[in-house]
């Protein structure tokens, strides 16, 4: 279940990109253009987000206090107790409330990359499964249905596009038998344009059975499971932007050597992470020193896995893009002046703090025995 991704990637994604870059024809500015479309579509409800983040910050310790004592006044009156609650919900606000924006924009987000990583940018692949079984168990091909609809496009300038689907998705064969792999068209026609073969292989299991990579005909030879890959070459996969020498090609390092336009933007998203969360922290006066050190090693994190877990050229400058776009608007909305309300309780912890603090010609200690 793919929560309607290939639908929004299919109807939605992919008519922008076609309509981006025939305005533009340029396939990295098209996923600039698309990636910068798609945040600012977005940016009201990342803006929820993000005033309720800065807002929990700043009230949570006043929050906390209150909570505190509606359960000890209200510890045998649950009523009682859960109207206290909603109306420290409804001066403050509620933490979760942030959370529906973001749940709402997660199919999208999704979609966009899906989008970045299949046709034209990248390689369709499919992941297909074949039980082979002894012939006492089972004695002809099993097919387990296709796969979903993938969008190709065809020609290196998306214009034409084809809806595909892989077939089998999985196949139960008896030992000693054939089974044949197809891409199939919209109407269960092979597809086979001149410029797109599809091609076939087993990365692992080849002593199980052989496939012809231009065919995709499958022959068995020893009992167990066997995973075939199914490839269908993206046109753009090979063009180039700015530094970018290639955006479907993913890693930082292969046979070839390093890459180091991959490199550099994955750097740079972790440099890009790193400012992110020093910049909420920054603006969280109640932040602890557990949360400063988590927020220092999660960029590590992200960039280590993305190098150890490597993506496409074209992803990672659109999750790059994506991350400076949410720090030029947490940047924007953290300039806002706070509701009156939340900007009451503010002044009134300031105040409490700066009343706590011995005037500059004070002795600490001596103060401390005043009190």
């Amino acid at each position: 279940m793919d929560f309607g991704i290939s639908f929004l990637t299919n109807n939605l994604m992919l008519p922008i990109l076609d309509f981006l870059y025939r305005i533009i024809p340029n396939y990295g500015m098209a996923i600039v253009l698309l990636t910068l479309l798609v945040k600012g579509g977005l940016w009201p409800l990342t803006a929820g987000t993000i005033r309720n983040a800065r807002k929990m910050q700043l009230v949570q310790p006043e929050m906390q206090r209150r909570m505190k004592e509606a359960q000890e006044k209200f510890k045998n009156e649950p009523e009682k107790l859960q109207a206290e609650t909603q109306a420290i919900y409804k001066e403050f606000g509620n933490p979760l409330a942030g959370c529906l924006p973001l749940l709402f924009q997660m199919p999208i987000l999704f979609a966009l990359f899906a989008t970045l990583r299949g046709s034209p940018f990248g390689d369709v692949v499919q992941i297909s499964t074949v039980h082979i079984k002894p012939t006492t168990e089972i004695t002809q091909v099993k097919l387990d249905g296709t796969s979903g609809q993938h969008t190709i496009y065809l020609t290196d300038g998306m214009k034409e596009r084809e809806v595909v689907t892989f077939s089998p998705n999985s196949a139960d064969v008896p030992v000693g038998q054939t089974v044949q792999f197809k891409v199939l068209t919209g109407k269960d026609q092979p597809f086979n344009p001149p410029n797109l073969k599809p091609t076939f292989e087993i990365p692992g299991g080849s002593d199980k059975a052989t496939i012809d990579a231009e065919t995709g005909l499958l022959k068995t030879s020893a009992v167990g499971d066997v995973q075939v890959h199914t490839t269908v070459p993206g046109v753009a996969a090979k063009s180039s932007f700015l530094f970018i020498e290639q955006l479907g090609r993913s890693g930082v390092q292969s046979k070839e050597g390093i890459h180091w336009d991959n490199l550099f933007m994955t750097l740079l998203f972790g440099i890009s992470t790193y400012f992110s969360t020093q910049l909420t922290s920054k603006n969280n006066p109640n932040i602890t020193d557990q949360q400063k050190q988590i927020n220092k090693f999660t960029p590590v994190i992200f960039t280590g896995m993305f190098i150890f877990f490597p993506l496409p050229a074209g992803v990672l400058l659109y999750i790059l893009l994506g991350n400076l776009f949410q720090i030029f608007q947490t940047v924007v909305l953290y300039r806002e002046p706070l509701p009156e309300n939340i900007q009451r309780v503010i002044d009134q912890q300031k105040r409490k703090e700066d009343g706590e603090k011995p005037l500059p010609f004070e002795n600490k200690s001596r103060r401390k025995k005043k009190a």
